[in-house]
């Protein structure tokens, strides 16, 4: 008897508490009611759009432990400036560089700059995150392939010396 008075306050207490909190209005608006008032159009400003001119980039076949790089360029397509907070690689062996203190005004293009260290050997796929304007993100890519160089230099070609006579 003692546990089914207890789910019941428990119960009813949870529903009140549930119906306390600020997530939802209560504002209801009754037909007839002069006190409610109609509001016009909601002036919604779209945010800023962040465009990129290519969205991947494939370096193809690359050398290991040749570092490569790649220059992305992006596009404020709206209307107002837009300014980029953070560009972060998927991992360590990926650099992005970027202008981190300049807005760029609508209309206006910027460069992000992409660097791989090709350090380990097959292929590889990337993701870049751009977040701009505190809470808007692009993703950006780049892959490709690192094949593997010789350990050592080529070996001397003993016939080489009879040429040179």
């Amino acid at each position: 008897m003692k546990k089914a008075i207890f789910l019941t306050c428990f119960s009813f207490l949870s529903v009140a508490l549930y119906a306390q909190h600020e997530g939802h209005s209560h504002d209801a608006v009754v037909p007839g009611d002069t006190k409610a008032a109609v509001a016009g159009p909601a002036k919604v400003t779209p945010p800023p759009t962040l465009a990129v001119k290519e969205e991947s980039y494939d370096f193809g076949k690359i050398p290991q432990g040749k570092p490569v790089h790649h220059e992305f360029e992006i596009t404020n397509t709206g209307t107002t400036p837009m300014k980029l907070m953070n560009v972060q690689a998927s991992c360590g062996c990926t650099t992005p560089e970027w202008e981190k203190d300049k807005d760029i005004p609508a209309g206006g293009t910027s460069i992000i700059k992409v660097g791989y260290n090709a350090a380990a050997e097959g292929a590889f796929n990337k993701a870049i995150t751009i977040t701009y304007n505190d809470n808007q993100t692009k993703q950006i890519t780049i892959k490709g392939e690192v094949w593997k160089t010789p350990a050592a230099s080529a070996p001397t070609n003993a016939a080489a010396n009879d040429l040179k006579n």
